[in-house]
């Protein structure tokens, strides 16, 4: 069961609903249990029983608490006032008769309205300071009759100040999560976006370059037209499966676990091979110590080569491109190279995420036009020492 799970949130529902019970039951009984224990160990002997106004007004301000979500304000304004009259009328200011007040006052700044009970606190503490004599004169009798009264005024402001700066740290600390939880799931959104970019754009340029072969042949060369038949039905299965498993990603189906490997370094003799049928001819070169990669870089380092010669296949107008994976101490070089218009037109999403790709490493690229003609993507990604 997690935090946001359906369950979880039930939860949080009853025990919200639950709390002003529990709050206005420990102050009622509270109160009965103290004021009777110590009006009875007085030398004067006798009990104090407290009106039933009083035992009213502390059971409604925890009930004040039911509005504490939707109306903080109000709540905050009933538990106060319920809390006041309780002083104004002397009766024992023993127990937690502030309970309720103070529940209100936390919650109140962890819900936004901080000057709402920043303002109350303060009228709360001028009335406990009004009020403050007319109840020292109604405990003089007690045991505790030594309590000074600069002892009184300073409980008072710290059981006012303490939920304020409770509530306020609660607050600070929720935003910071609420931040890091945004920019989650905004890094996951855009990881997601490029993937379903680099899939959808590799295959249907694939898809499109041979479509047009297809139609172009159909009558003058059948064998061939059914050849680009064939690769437009290999590039579309390939560009569902491939979808269906990143689109399984975001909803979180688990079921079945992909039927293939997933994009790779070592998979790239079947990409060269998909733009071989489609007319692009590369040459792959690989330099240094093949080895094993974090399947970020190893993912990101295919998406980046694909992406680049899904970008020659459509824009540079040449059949062939140069493609060279560098091996080094502590990061993988990527250099593709075409002879091609030596451009681009838009710097589109591919390029855009392909800089992002980097940038999320911790890399560095260079894209832009050749001097002596062309255009090259050239990307270093961090690895680690060997």
């Amino acid at each position: 069961m997690t935090w946001d799970s359906p369950e979880f949130r039930d939860l949080r529902a009853r025990r919200g609903r639950a709390l002003p019970i529990v709050v206005g039951l420990i102050q009622v009984f509270a109160v009965f249990a103290i004021t009777h224990t110590t009006f009875s160990s007085m030398s004067t002997g006798g009990a104090y029983d407290l009106p039933l106004l009083g035992y009213g007004l502390l059971f409604a301000s925890a009930a004040s608490l039911y509005l504490i979500r939707r109306s903080p304000v109000v709540a905050l304004a009933a538990t106060a006032a319920c809390t006041a009259a309780y002083v104004v009328l002397q009766y024992p200011p023993i127990g937690p008769f502030f309970l309720a007040l103070v529940i209100a006052l936390a919650s109140a700044v962890v819900l936004g309205h901080r000057t709402a009970a920043w303002i109350t606190a303060a009228l709360a503490y001028a009335a406990w300071w009004q009020y403050n004599l007319p109840v020292a004169e109604f405990i003089h009798n007690l045991p505790v009759a030594e309590w000074r009264h600069q002892e009184r005024l300073i409980a008072g402001a710290f059981v006012l100040a303490a939920p304020l700066l409770f509530g306020q740290l609660i607050r600070s600390n929720r935003d910071r999560v609420i931040e890091i939880r945004r920019r989650r799931v905004g890094d996951e959104r855009l990881r997601i976006a490029r993937e379903v970019h680099d899939v959808v754009a590799h295959h249907i340029s694939l898809i499109n370059v041979q479509a047009g072969v297809a139609l172009h042949l159909m009558d003058a060369d059948p064998e061939q037209a059914r050849t680009a038949l064939t690769a437009i039905k290999t590039a579309s299965r390939d560009t569902l499966r491939e979808l269906r498993t990143t689109l399984g990603v975001l909803r979180g189906v688990d079921e079945d676990a992909p039927r293939t490997p997933a994009p790779s370094l070592t998979r790239l003799d079947e990409l060269v091979e998909r733009f071989a049928a489609a007319g692009l001819r590369v040459d792959l070169r690989v330099t240094g110590t093949p080895r094993a990669l974090t399947a970020a870089v190893d993912l990101a380092a295919y998406r980046i080569v694909q992406e680049s010669l899904t970008n020659v296949h459509r824009h540079a107008g040449v059949d062939n491109a140069q493609v060279t994976i560098g091996y080094g101490a502590d990061e993988l070089l990527l250099d593709i190279t075409d002879r091609g218009r030596g451009g681009v037109p838009g710097d589109g999403n591919g390029l855009a995420g392909i800089r992002e790709r980097v940038a999320s490493l911790g890399g560095t690229v260079a894209v832009g036009p050749r001097a002596e003609g062309g255009f090259t993507v050239c990307a270093a990604l961090p690895t680690g020492a060997a």
